[in-house]
């Protein structure tokens, strides 16, 4: 007998406002299936992130089918795990992990949901020259996504050079030298000018860190935004590029487009993304949260 009933969950920091739970058992409801997705907070656990390893143990042992993981755990996960999928490898990150046969099994859906949400809601812009803002675990996903898109060449700005730096050498070790590099933010000015498109991928914009995260005037009709925070859809960065007449990208493909790839690991089902897409837009009016 086909399974119907499932047990999954989300391991991360300050997850309260995450919509994963209710896209995934909207869309379980609407399949006719028994599905919980519970919420795993380290902080009202009142455990550091190096308990991740425990937790997802404990999450096997308690019989769940997989969980999500999100900030600040998507690193130090992978050392507790049986095998990675060659996505995951790749990008040193986790946010997908499927139980099968007592084996944890680490996937990222957060490249494979950028890529899919670009390709749908900006197919013909030019990817000659990229400029993303970010190099945290979202970010390392982005300019995964935005490379294997077919971009020439990404340049990652980020106020912790060191973390610009080690991500653009790992981007040119993966998809070949001359591929990524890196820059401070005083520098946006000259690269936003000769710029195709930026990403941005850091947290200004949502509700606890509220505002642009460079000046508007450095905005142009020839740049394309894309943004990864989905709560609110309509960031201030978002709104300011409209008003320029840039082509955007809001974050709640991304969010919509990893929650299908995840769903579809843990169930092996079909989801369907446009009654997803439809429900991340009713959801994300109702407040400000984080990426997760």
């Amino acid at each position: 007998m086909p399974q119907n009933s499932y047990l999954v969950g989300l391991i991360g920091s300050g997850i309260g406002p995450s919509l994963s739970p209710a896209l995934h058992e909207r869309e379980a409801d609407r399949q006719g299936l028994r599905y919980l997705y519970r919420l795993i907070d380290i902080d009202r656990l009142g455990v550091g992130p190096e308990a991740v390893g425990d937790l997802v143990r404990a999450a096997r042992d308690l019989g769940f089918d997989g969980l999500n993981i999100t900030h600040p755990c998507k690193q130090l996960v992978i050392e507790h795990l049986d095998e990675l999928a060659p996505q995951a490898a790749a990008l040193g990150a986790v946010n997908t992990v499927v139980f099968d046969g007592g084996r944890a099994i680490g996937h990222n859906t957060d490249v494979t949901g950028f890529a899919a949400s670009f390709a749908r809601g900006l197919p013909d812009v030019s990817l000659e020259r990229v400029v993303q803002l970010g190099a945290g675990g979202a970010g390392a996903a982005v300019a995964h996504a935005v490379l294997t898109l077919g971009a020439g060449h990404v340049t990652v700005v980020d106020a912790m050079p060191d973390r610009a730096a080690d991500l653009a050498a790992g981007l040119n070790r993966h998809f070949g030298e001359g591929r990524a590099a890196a820059a401070t933010p005083d520098a946006l000015g000259v690269l936003l000018g000769r710029a195709d498109g930026v990403v941005h991928a850091t947290p200004t914009g949502m509700a606890a860190h509220p505002g642009l995260p460079f000046a508007a005037e450095l905005l142009h009709p020839g740049l394309w935004v894309a943004e990864v925070v989905y709560r609110p859809l309509e960031t201030e960065l978002l709104r300011s590029a409209r008003a320029m007449g840039c082509a955007t990208l809001d974050g709640g493909g991304m969010a919509v487009f990893q929650a299908v790839d995840a769903f579809r690991l843990f169930t092996g089902r079909e989801p369907d993304s446009g009654r997803m897409l439809a429900d991340i837009a009713e959801l994300a009016g109702a407040g400000a949260g984080a990426l997760g």
